[in-house]
């Protein structure tokens, strides 16, 4: 029995939670700037896998209380697989309090209302979203296959159904031409969406990725480091939020920033302010400590 195949990969706030692969690979797989899931095909691992997966886990962690459903997009699954996975996960573990997983918008718009509140009452909490940006011309170059409305309307679905929603937004992901475009639009589409939390990582350049060849012909100039926090800032300037919890811890950041929007922008932005002027002592991550 294989607990995993390939490469696993999770949102840093699931650092402590067990990692169940119910699919392997990305449902879509086509994004220019992304080559987490390359080296496998999109698959949903048998529920006769999967069971004994959670017996196993089961053995070795009796007192489980969080779970996040691998790969990229396991919402994908189909409702009744995911609805059996969620009720052997909630026979086997009395303790537990939270599901989360990827979701993409093709997986959210393709289920009906009926599904998602289905799978929410199951006991799946929390959806991750990759807006990646509200600008549609930088969503058609980095192929991400769906319009800024479309993910607004994803997003909807999701909390119509009660999910917790959890967006990210990839800074930098505008190159230097499009930067500005990249921040007021991304800004617009997390205001309408209002997501209960909101992470921001800064694009890195994958090597075998579409982007990255992109670089190297001279078609997208990468942003610096002072141009991503400069970026970031308007970003945030920008929003209107409500009691959206933000972060900008993962490793992939050059600078890890915390709060509650719009409540704390002011204070965030002090700090952006203070940094991008060469005022203050802050530790900036170096690239050779930078990670996805």
């Amino acid at each position: 029995m294989e607990i995993y195949l390939g490469d696993i990969f999770r949102p840093p706030s699931e650092a402590y939670s067990i990692i169940l692969q119910v699919t392997t690979g990305c449902s879509y797989n086509k994004c220019t700037f992304c080559g987490m899931y390359k080296d496998k095909k999109f698959s949903v691992r048998p529920i006769k896998e999967i069971k004994e997966i959670i017996a196993f886990f089961k053995r070795k962690y009796p007192f489980v209380e969080k779970v996040f459903l691998a790969d990229g997009d396991a919402l994908s699954a189909p409702t009744d697989y995911l609805l059996e996975v969620l009720d052997v996960l909630k026979n086997t573990f009395p303790r537990l309090k939270k599901v989360s997983s990827y979701a993409g918008p093709k997986s959210l718009l393709n289920k009906k209302d009926e599904e998602l509140k289905l799978l929410h009452d199951h006991g799946l909490n929390l959806l991750y979203l990759g807006l990646e940006s509200g600008s549609d011309i930088i969503l058609k170059n980095v192929q991400k296959g769906f319009t800024a409305n479309e993910i607004i309307t994803a997003c909807h679905k999701a909390k119509s159904a009660n999910f917790e929603l959890s967006l990210t937004v990839i800074s930098g992901l505008g190159g230097r031409e499009h930067w500005e475009e990249h921040a007021i639009a991304s800004a617009e589409v997390v205001s309408k969406i209002n997501p209960h939390f909101l992470a921001t990582l800064t694009l890195m350049l994958v090597p075998g990725t579409k982007l990255a060849k992109e670089v190297q012909e001279n078609r997208f100039q990468m942003p610096s480091a002072k141009e991503i926090l400069k970026e970031l800032r308007m970003f945030l300037y920008n929003l209107n939020l409500t009691n959206t919890v933000f972060r900008s811890n993962h490793a992939s950041n050059y600078l890890i920033l915390k709060g509650t929007l719009n409540q704390d922008r002011e204070k965030l932005i002090k700090i952006l302010d203070d940094v991008i002027n060469n005022e203050g002592v802050f530790y900036l991550r170096p690239e050779y400590l930078r990670r996805l």
